[in-house]
């Protein structure tokens, strides 16, 4: 992936969204440690529902992913879980904010082919909004079982899929009775990528690309 990005001096713009809070660490965590690494990166975290006890998580858990950024900011909303669909007026607005904010030189968001409908509207709007910009889409494995076939891959250190894991089992209290909330779930994903993409250490994110202007 780093090849896709614009070759510039200075510091990268990179802007992540996701619905609610942990999505971006489950769907581009790995990528986001792992460009860190490399490359001086400016980030835009962006979280759109999270609430109380979820809300100090999410921020937590944004310090800790973005210690290696040159600058980072991080952004957490309200907006009710579940129900963004009947709030379109409103997240548009935010998106239109956001745009008058950043000129992001790449966009993390959800895949626009997520059975949840939060997931969907968040793709969506990332879309419409930052129509001139590099965007890839993240994915997210849940019940629905809509994982699909991705065509962008980041390889992953053992150090970056390690890290992710370790940092999400970490950050996310309120995630740990969930059955599929466990280090096999977010390493099997990881792993799969990873044969499909031949990763050296065998670990890999994917995204989807809708549109790569080279």
């Amino acid at each position: 992936m780093l090849s896709l990005l614009p070759n510039k001096r200075g510091v990268l713009q990179l802007l992540c969204i996701g619905a609610h809070s942990d999505d971006l660490e489950i769907g581009c965590g790995g990528t986001v440690l792992e460009l860190l690494q490399r490359l001086r990166i400016a980030v835009t975290w962006v979280v759109l529902s999270a609430t109380d006890r979820r809300s100090r998580e999410a921020r937590a858990s944004a310090r800790s992913f973005l210690s290696h950024a040159s600058r980072s900011r991080v952004v957490v909303e309200e907006f009710r879980d579940g129900y963004f669909p009947s709030q379109y007026g409103q997240i548009k607005e935010f998106f239109e904010k956001l745009k008058g904010e950043i000129a992001p030189d790449l966009v993390l968001t959800h895949t626009g082919r997520d059975l949840h409908q939060d997931h969907r509207l968040v793709s969506e709007l990332t879309w419409n909004t930052f129509r001139d910009h590099l965007i890839l889409e993240y994915e997210i494995v849940k019940y629905d079982g809509d994982l699909g076939s991705p065509s962008v891959f980041v390889p992953l250190s053992s150090a970056s899929h390690q890290r992710k894991v370790r940092l999400l089992l970490r950050a996310f209290g309120t995630q740990q009775s969930k059955r599929w909330f466990t280090p096999e779930t977010f390493n099997g994903i990881m792993r799969i990528r990873g044969v499909e993409c031949n990763a050296p250490t065998g670990y890999a994110e994917a995204f989807y690309a809708r549109k790569i202007v080279i």
